[in-house]
């Protein structure tokens, strides 16, 4: 393999990136650059488990708050700011450390994207009538007929992925999947080490996404979603608020659902992110898997760690 130019760490929600991120680079004077397509909003702090100042412990962190709700962030963007700030912390002469489980930037970074097609509005628009007619998971069976693989890692009723590649087939006639293309070596941004934590006990997940849930509500997220749907920027269908937890609370407070509705959704939607995330890791080539409550996964962090400090000549 290529030399590394970073550090990867990939993982469901509720699994330790974060920690483990600052853990290594106290250790090896790195900096972490985030990869989660929640993190970027500012205002989003506790539905997203924003690392706080203090469980940052100092270390420097890049893309977190750097784009208000109503804007978009992308996979493309992500890739093109990570290539710039790798570059950055190199420079430095620290290890940069990318922690976070947005899969689709991961495969960004370490693969390239092929070219997205743009949907039109009359095509958006009819596949979103014949949902209303239909529901999404006869929109969910239908995509299985044209596009199994991404039909494959969604839930029946993830609207705003199915729909999206059921407007992407429309427009071409060819399934989102063969967009996703894995690309040559040499046309990814860079080489990395990535390190997946993939927990062996689904049960105890699962405990600890509940456990995180009632820990935010207690924190305030009720509260932090009411002040941005005040905002004159918010949109219910904007990027930012198709964050798993927000979608919930906002049809909680829109009357939409009852609070023991809403609790069971959220846990729900998170446990199913994590599903998905831990496909996404489980297809990945070269990404070394580890149990993150085993004792190996700080060593084996490390050794990694050591071997692309080395491929830097830090």
């Amino acid at each position: 393999m290529t030399a590394p130019r970073a550090l990867m760490i990939l993982g469901p929600t509720a699994s330790g990136k974060t920690d483990l991120a600052v853990r290594l680079a106290l250790r090896f004077h790195g900096e972490v650059v985030s990869m989660d397509s929640a993190l970027v909003y500012r205002g989003m702090d506790i539905g997203t488990a924003k690392p706080t100042l203090e469980e940052r412990h100092g270390v420097p962190h890049h893309l977190i708050d750097i784009r208000e709700i109503g804007e978009s962030y992308s996979a493309a963007d992500f890739a093109a700011d990570a290539a710039r700030l790798v570059e950055d912390i190199a420079a430095r002469g620290r290890l940069p450390i990318i922690a976070g489980g947005t899969m689709l930037y991961a495969k960004a970074l370490r693969e390239g994207l092929n070219d997205m097609p743009t949907t039109a509005p009359e095509v958006r628009d009819s596949v979103a009538d014949e949902a209303e007619r239909l529901g999404w998971p006869a929109m969910h069976a239908k995509l299985a007929q044209v596009d199994p693989v991404t039909a494959a890692r969604l839930a029946p009723n993830d609207k705003q992925r199915i729909g999206r590649a059921l407007e992407v087939y429309r427009m071409t006639g060819r399934p989102l999947s063969s967009f996703h293309a894995k690309r040559t070596a040499d046309e990814a941004a860079f080489p990395v080490r990535a390190l997946g934590l993939l927990p062996g006990d689904r049960a105890e997940l699962h405990r600890r996404i509940g456990l995180r849930f009632e820990r935010m509500l207690e924190a305030g997220f009720l509260d932090e979603v009411r002040g941005l749907m005040a905002r004159p920027d918010f949109r219910e269908e904007s990027p930012a608020m198709r964050a798993v937890g927000y979608r919930q609370a906002i049809d909680f407070l829109r009357g939409r659902t009852k609070e023991a509705v809403f609790r069971e959704a959220g846990c729900a939607a998170t446990r199913q992110l994590a599903k998905r995330q831990m496909t996404w890791m489980r297809s990945m080539s070269d990404v070394t898997l580890v149990d993150p409550w085993s004792e190996s996964a700080e060593d084996r962090g490390a050794m990694l760690a050591e071997d692309v400090e080395r491929a830097l000549g830090l």
